[in-house]
């Protein structure tokens, strides 16, 4: 587990040295990107050489490398010059949105996926197992935002719900959970077509081990030798799966927000873009790194804690 802990925190340092790298490698002055254009213009030359040397940035890079790691790990994040607060400050407020959508999204697709595909691999030579097998694998290949685009178009005619400007940071609770809902569904309808195909693929493949015959040779139901055996046996790598495949949940979230004005990470990272606020999009590559590392580090202390080989290190065929 220590040797886990160490590439984890490896990788974490390989993405704050890419951030680091980000903007003082790009052409042009690096003060001007962490400023951005209208702020350095702003500036007075006294004000400019003041504030070149409080960032360090005259000195050298390994000396900047190791204030800028100094400052990441007291949370000194930067100013974000687009929304004239503290980067980690803004940060803070609009990962709770993305979280309320996240989280129930990816419980739900998980849940909702994995029992699907476990009926779907035990029965997968009836006929509309297989016809389900295809429209979950054709809902996989259709991006999430275009499926939130349609989902637009069909409750701007057929409901009344809210479409635009969902969740604002002074909005009651009844409000924003009804406009919650539209996102909510397409992330998890879409999130459960993965985690279906990928439950089928493990359950198919228990079922002509020998374990599976010899429990139905001793009087199991189907259900007794599903649930029972198989489903503890795909679990760990079920869960791996789930966790290596947040990094592209998150990367479809954040365009969903976008499509359905969602005030989270998501539309965070577009409003930073248009605005070229290289310390927002820093952050921001920071806190989605950082959460897709914690999802696999939670699964590896899961899947050690159900399976004992795991935790012994003992290669798991």
């Amino acid at each position: 587990m220590s040797g886990k802990l160490s590439l984890y925190l490896f990788t974490l340092l390989g993405v704050l040295s890419l951030n680091f790298l980000l903007v003082r490698l790009m052409p042009g002055d690096p003060l001007v990107h962490l400023l951005g254009e209208e702020g350095y213009a702003r500036l007075t030359g006294d004000a400019v050489l003041a504030l070149r040397a409080e960032l360090g940035l005259d000195d050298s890079m390994v000396r900047q490398y190791g204030l800028y790691l100094i400052r990441t790990a007291t949370g000194d994040w930067g100013w974000s010059h687009r929304f004239g607060q503290p980067v980690l400050r803004v940060i803070a407020v609009r990962l709770q949105w993305t979280l309320a959508l996240l989280v129930p999204a990816l419980v739900v697709g998980t849940l909702a996926g994995g029992w699907f595909g476990a009926v779907a691999g035990w029965r997968h030579r009836e006929r509309y197992q297989r016809v389900l097998g295809c429209f979950f694998l054709g809902l996989y290949a259709v991006p999430a935002y275009c499926i939130g685009l349609l989902v637009l178009v069909v409750a701007a005619h057929w409901t009344g719900l809210p479409l635009a400007g969902i969740a604002t940071q002074n909005e009651g609770f009844r409000s924003a959970a009804v406009r919650w809902l539209l996102p909510f569904l397409v992330t998890a309808f879409h999130g459960t077509a993965y985690k279906f195909m990928i439950m089928r693929h493990l359950v198919r493949h228990e079922i002509d081990q020998p374990y599976v015959t010899t429990a139905l040779s001793k009087g199991l139901t189907d259900r007794q030798v599903l649930y029972g055996h198989i489903l503890p046996d795909t679990l760990p790598a079920f869960l791996t799966v789930v966790a290596l495949n947040l990094g592209f949940m998150v990367g479809g979230i954040l365009l969903i927000e976008v499509v359905f004005s969602w005030q989270g990470m998501g539309c965070l990272i577009y409003q930073a873009v248009l605005a070229r606020d290289y310390p927002m999009l820093s952050g921001t590559l920071t806190i989605l790194a950082g959460s897709v590392l914690v999802a696999n580090g939670l699964t590896d202390l899961f899947n050690a804690r159900i399976d004992p080989r795991i935790a012994d290190g003992v290669p798991v065929v």
